[in-house]
């Protein structure tokens, strides 16, 4: 794959320019949004970095330790749109998404891809980002719905069936449109690596399968605990 240089990465944001330069013209504020695109800047630079040392550990327990990490926060920020109860519901959220994510994780790397060693770093890390964050967006999106859908003292069963499907909505869409309309992240590297867009396919069957369980698992689980509970009530 090609090298891309500090110099043509710096092209890549002309885009971002011109979406400041409107924001600007129609007085949008871009404080936030400049913060975002800043943070996501150096965050990747950064990661860059510490996956390059994750790497080459020879070591599980620091493999395990990160993922540890990145269910934590993906769990955190999950809950980020019902900070009211941000708190009293982390920890539901973290076992659902430990739940979804940590089976379909060891499925697909111990059964699909027969990792070995068994907590092989590049294959552990980049799977599980991609796992987790997805049960990250279906949680947040169950949690929103459902509290929502509380506040209008909908019965639990209604709530759940609502907020269920609500939070399946951009998991189903991303299958109905791969291929067609996208071709994500796995294929489009893996195909811009030189390898045979029919192996690249298979991969990405596997990525669109593993995230679409992982995050209906998680969303189906997190709504479960939450049936009869106080939590559950803005009031």
């Amino acid at each position: 794959m090609q090298t891309i240089t500090y110099g043509r990465l710096a092209l890549s944001f002309l885009p971002v320019l011109v979406v400041f330069a409107v924001m600007a013209r129609w007085s949008i504020p871009t404080g936030r949004t400049v913060t975002a695109v800043m943070r996501m800047l150096v965050q990747l630079l950064a990661v860059g970095y510490v996956l390059t040392f994750i790497f080459e550990t020879d070591h599980a327990a620091i493999v395990m330790a990160t993922l540890a990490l990145m269910i934590t926060a993906a769990s955190w920020i999950s809950l980020g749109p019902v900070q009211e109860v941000r708190g009293r519901l982390f920890l539901k959220a973290f076992v659902a998404i430990c739940l979804g994510s940590v089976a379909t994780l060891a499925l697909i790397t111990q059964g699909v891809l027969d990792s070995d060693p068994w907590f092989e770093p590049r294959q552990l890390i980049p799977l599980g980002g991609m796992i987790f964050a997805n049960s990250m967006n279906t949680v947040s999106i169950a949690a929103e719905r459902f509290l929502s859908e509380c506040a209008l003292e909908i019965d639990y069963e209604q709530a759940r069936h609502r907020a269920m499907r609500a939070a399946l909505i951009p998991l189903t869409n991303s299958l109905l449109a791969v291929g067609i309309v996208s071709f994500p992240g796995m294929m489009t590297g893996q195909i811009l690596a030189g390898e045979s867009p029919v192996i690249a396919a298979r991969y990405q069957i596997m990525v669109m399968c593993m995230v679409f369980g992982a995050g209906g698992i998680s969303a189906a689980s997190f709504l479960a605990m939450l049936r009869g509970k106080a939590e559950i009530n803005h009031k």
